[in-house]
């Protein structure tokens, strides 16, 4: 267990942001927010309430009015600004998520990357509201399609990535001239912050990106405010349904993205050392709390004991170390509660008889004694009913499961709940092609552990994995904040006489 937590050096409160300025909470209510590294409090964040959801949407709603009426190449040039003024700060950013998420700075540099390049892609926003036309489509009429805005949105986002996960979402809906209203994770809040006062400097309007800081209170005031039209969240399985049943049943579009329990299938043909590299960055970079991290592979026929054998220096031999230090491979995890949830299940793999070959809970890092550490852990043999198989870990945890031949991996990952991410390690086209075509995932790699689609592609798993029909940023990304209307039109000169009962056809 952990020493009592100590504060020390604490900063100013980490606040709200509404109508383009800081907003000091009013309801005095607030959470520590640690450094994973050191396990010690470095500031507070305020936790709002239903009333200062209302004066966001309030804010949101009036700015609204003239934002959404700003061309689509204004709007862009706004994205275009932004993109520079992140690339400047992208260190500042990256350095804000170290201190309170725990991954290593240069991971955390790929991550705040990753969210410029869908700002990059709402850049080109006009090409993409670019609605259709057909000419005389019956006798003197004409018909066309737009897409216009919805309205106020809201993005309920996950610690894990602070900076990417909300680029997921605002980017692409402010582009589409809606307005934002994100509720950042209370463990890493300090960036939303940061990427609004930038929003600011590139010539965002007042009101038109808002952030309200808080817990469970300000998600139920999102969900159930008459006011906002659209929520989009990324987070554990259990929340996404219960925002999708809650925001769906109150007529707003959601998109709830959940959980994962991603499969790397490494074949008897596979190059091996490339399949091991690929596992240990996939299964222990952000000590395994990524949404697209892999937590179990599937040694097919006889690989399993070479990979295990490569498997256990390589595991037991991770760079551990606080995450500013460039050498880093892995950091802390994000909070001693989570912490002590993984080493919970690392003991429920040993009672339910995995063969547990490297042992991560006994691991500390001198100076930081008090730090959320923990050493990398891997299981050999386990089975499709144990827990460390069924359900998602969240942290640097790699699970092998044995299977005789291709079909069986197959079939194992499409009977498990999750569908998010999956890959395969192989030198055949076949197999390769087979798989593509037979798993039900929603992002697949060919010797590609962890398929992250890029920006102007879209990103959303499968099965429990996805409530929703709509992926995240992308073309689906501005199908999700925009409507689409269809409008057909004849001038008087064309109109026949008389009234028409029939049907309306092309003739």
């Amino acid at each position: 267990m952990n020493a009592p937590t100590e504060v020390v050096h604490l900063q100013e409160d980490i606040q709200h942001y509404i109508g383009g300025a800081v907003s000091p909470s009013a309801t005095g209510r607030f959470a520590d927010v640690f450094n994973p590294s050191t396990g010690r409090v470095t500031k507070r964040v305020a936790l709002g309430d239903a009333a200062e959801v209302d004066k966001a949407v309030a804010a949101a709603g009036k700015a609204f009015k003239s934002w959404s009426e700003v061309s689509p190449l204004r709007r862009a040039r706004v994205m275009f600004k932004y993109k520079a003024l992140l690339e400047q700060h992208q260190d500042d950013l990256a350095a804000m998520i170290t201190a309170e998420h725990g991954k290593v700075f240069t991971d955390a540099q790929g991550e705040v990357q990753r969210g410029i390049e869908v700002v990059e892609f709402a850049c080109g926003i006009p090409q993409l509201l670019k609605g259709d036309y057909t000419a005389q489509v019956a006798t003197g009429i004409d018909a066309f399609a737009m897409r216009q805005p919805l309205g106020v949105c809201a993005g309920i986002t996950p610690f894990n990535f602070p900076v990417m996960v909300p680029m997921w979402m605002f980017p692409v809906a402010i582009a589409c001239g809606n307005t934002f209203i994100l509720k950042p994770s209370e463990r890493d809040p300090s960036p939303s912050l940061l990427m609004a006062e930038l929003l600011k400097q590139a010539g965002l309007p007042d009101g038109v990106f808002n952030v309200v800081q808080g817990d469970k209170t300000v998600v139920d005031a999102i969900l159930h405010h008459p006011d906002i039209a659209a929520v989009s969240f990324v987070g554990s399985t259990p929340i996404a349904e219960y925002i999708y049943a809650t925001g769906a049943a109150k007529g707003k579009r959601v998109q709830a993205l959940g959980g994962a329990k991603n499969h790397a299938i490494v074949m008897p043909d596979a190059d091996l050392d490339q399949a091991v590299d690929a596992l240990m960055g996939a299964a222990y970079g952000s000590a395994g709390e990524r949404c697209m991290a892999i937590s179990v592979a599937v040694a097919v026929g006889n690989t399993g004991d070479a990979l295990i054998e490569k498997l256990i220096p390589r595991v037991r031999n991770l760079k551990i170390l606080d995450g500013m230090d460039l050498s880093a491979e892995m950091g802390p995890v994000v909070t001693s509660q989570h912490r002590e949830k993984i080493m919970g299940y690392i003991q429920s793999g040993v009672e339910e008889g995995a063969d547990l070959k490297v042992d991560g809970r006994g691991f500390k890092l001198a100076g930081h004694e008090n730090g959320f550490y923990l050493g990398g852990t891997l299981f050999d043999h386990v089975r499709p009913e144990m827990k460390i198989y069924r359900e998602e870990i969240f942290g640097p945890v790699l699970a092998v499961v044995r299977v005789p031949d291709f079909a069986s991996a197959v079939e194992l990952i499409n009977a498990h709940e999750f569908g998010n991410g999956t890959c395969v390690f192989t030198r055949d086209g076949g197999t390769a092609r087979e798989f593509c075509k037979q798993i039900k995932v929603g992002m697949v790699g060919v010797n590609v552990p962890i398929p992250v689609p890029m920006a102007f592609h879209s990103f959303g798993g499968w099965k429990r994995s996805l409530f929703g029909d709509i992926h995240a940023y992308g073309e689906e990304g501005v199908r999700f904040y925009s409507h689409y209307k269809s409008v057909m039109q004849r001038w008087p000169a064309s109109i026949a006489k008389g009234a028409e009962f029939a049907m309306p056809t092309s003739k």
